[in-house]
């Protein structure tokens, strides 16, 4: 058989390879991706993404596809018997924490996600594989719970399954229940538990379902449908057609290692398996991908020191590590047995419910210190509210050029470049801005390479804390105009007022949202994964060279 090189090989096809690949096809790295299965996915697994994975979608500038077709979950309806009903609604709860993301928690399948992804990486660079042997320099290993890479590198999952069995079915039901276009939880007298997690298309929904007392390879689709119709019993409940239905025992595995000498790194189910409860598995196993795939590109053209594909080891590892100890535990609140046991009411299960509701929305993720993220003892005095190594979040401003409101992130593409986010006041742009952007213009010129774009590696953004109507485009420094496009014109789309606009509610308070004292201003270094690598003062300009010079190569 042919033999064929190519720079990196990514087994398997779903959620954490394709996100991979998206990096991989901006930087025009030549990849293949391997999959056992003989087509495209088409039904079942995976459907809730949350409001973290959204906003990577966002960055990956392909969100309003998914926005457009999926279903918004927007409340949490809580349901259990009480003396005189067998099912009654207790509590309704928002179901994302106000202000915790821009972006909302939606529900769509992942065989259609896998295709938006897929059709981004067509457009990148097309598309072709054919039956030859591959011979790379890194591979990634993306091929599930079953995963034949882990397996033929010898390493092992560690952990174990309960007894939990429970069902999982998408229908389209006959039924004058109240709640069911809501996400729902229903806990019944005598027979278990139950999800309601409506679809997209207006009238699909999934139900998982509790099934006390049975192991899974007996569980039958007839088995699901009366147990549904018990559980909403006084309800109706007819089932006019099941697309697709399974049933699994819960359980909880980390793979003993993630990766066989910084060449070759597991990600997703191929490391981390879970139930499905709170929503977690395509998401974690996406952002596995959304991590290493940059660091990959970087490394591989030159970018990067081979070093920062360390920290995928170490900070994915601590997620995944997170994910099943947060899994074993918000996963017994599901069962019956477990809250007779522990005396947790409906009440109960419903505020802890809520209270994971900051984790099961992607935003509790903190990476480590490493050569990637660095904290400096005044880290909370410059912007209190912002994390070194977690998400950075977005907020609405105003941009300077048009006085177009926009939510920033939306301007902070996942397009392999590091973000310098420079926040000043008015007072600042007279004298001290222009220090800081000399000390900037020597940032860019240190690791930009002879004859690129000024904005190839680092792209600078300016937020002023100020009324747009004093602030003069023309009295900035050049730094945050650079000259971009096929005729090299100036980009005036970098700058920004936190200031009030009567087209979109909540401008003006992003200071007060990251934290930052417009009067000593900050600069805040966000990676191209959108996470908070360091904030320094606006005094502090220098110890960012030593800063980058540990994760970029510099120009020559």
């Amino acid at each position: 058989m042919e033999s064929e090189k190519v720079q990196v090989i990514i087994c398997g096809g779903g959620s954490a390879g394709l996100t991979a690949a998206i990096w991989l096809a901006r930087f025009d790295i030549d990849f293949k991706i391997l999959e056992r299965r003989p087509g495209p996915l088409e039904i079942g697994q995976a459907d809730g993404v949350q409001c973290r994975t959204v906003e990577i979608f966002e960055n990956l500038g392909i969100s309003e596809r998914l926005l457009e077709e999926a279903y918004h979950v927007m409340e949490v309806a809580f349901w259990s018997p009480t003396d005189d009903c067998p099912l009654q609604r207790k509590d309704l709860a928002y179901d994302v924490e106000e202000g915790l993301s821009h972006q909302p928690h939606v529900i769509l399948n992942q065989a259609r996600i896998n295709e938006m992804m897929l059709q981004e990486i067509i457009r990148l660079r097309g598309n072709g594989l054919s039956g030859v042997t591959y011979n790379s320099q890194v591979e990634s290993g993306c091929d599930g719970a079953h995963s034949t890479v882990r397996k033929s590198l010898g390493f092992k999952m560690v952990g174990d399954s309960s007894d939990s069995v429970w069902g999982v079915m998408d229908v389209y039901p006959i039924t004058n229940f109240p709640d069911i276009r809501k996400k729902a939880m229903l806990n019944s007298k005598n027979d278990g538990n139950l999800m309601i997690i409506p679809r997209e298309g207006d009238e699909l929904v999934r139900f998982y379902i509790e099934l006390p007392g049975t192991t899974s390879r007996d569980v039958t689709e007839q088995d699901l449908t009366n147990k549904v119709k018990r559980i909403f019993h006084p309800y109706e409940m007819d089932i006019a057609s099941t697309v697709w239905w399974s049933a699994y025992v819960i359980g909880q595995r980390l793979a003993d290692h993630f990766t066989k000498d910084h060449r070759v790194f597991l990600t997703g189910d191929a490391c981390h398996t879970h139930s499905p409860k709170a929503g977690q598995g395509m998401n974690v196993s996406l952002q596995d991908g959304f991590n290493i795939g940059w660091k990959m590109a970087h490394v591989l053209t030159g970018l990067a020191p081979a070093t920062v594909l360390e920290t995928y080891v170490l900070e994915r590892h601590q997620t995944a590590q997170q994910l099943i100890e947060f899994d074993r535990s918000f996963s017994k609140l599901f069962s019956t047995e477990y809250r007779k046991q522990n005396g947790i009411t409906a009440k109960d299960f419903r505020d802890k419910f809520v209270e994971a509701g900051r984790y099961t929305a992607g935003m509790a993720t903190k990476y480590q210190p490493s050569i990637l993220t660095t904290l400096t003892e005044h880290d909370r005095s410059i912007a209190s509210e912002l994390t070194v190594g977690m998400r950075f979040p977005s907020a609405p401003l105003v941009r300077l050029s048009d006085a177009k409101p926009i939510q920033l992130n939306k301007v902070l593409p996942a397009d392999g470049r590091w973000h310098v986010l420079t926040f000043c006041s008015e007072e600042h742009t007279t004298k001290e801005l222009h220090q800081v952007a000399s000390e900037l213009d020597n940032l860019v010129m240190m690791f930009t390479p002879d004859g690129a774009p000024a904005d190839k590696i680092m792209q600078h953004t300016l937020v002023i804390k100020a009324n747009r109507k004093n602030i003069e485009i023309n009295q900035l420094p050049e730094v945050f105009f650079p000259r971009t496009g096929t005729y090299l014109l100036r980009d005036v789309h970098r700058v920004f007022v936190d200031d009030q606009s009567p087209y979109m509610l909540g401008c003006g308070h992003a200071f007060s949202k990251y934290g930052i004292d417009a009067a000593q201003g900050a600069i805040v270094i966000v990676r191209p994964d959108l996470y908070v690598s360091r904030v320094s003062s606006l005094s502090d300009v220098t110890s960012l060279f030593s800063f980058f010079k540990g994760c970029l190569s510099s120009a020559g």
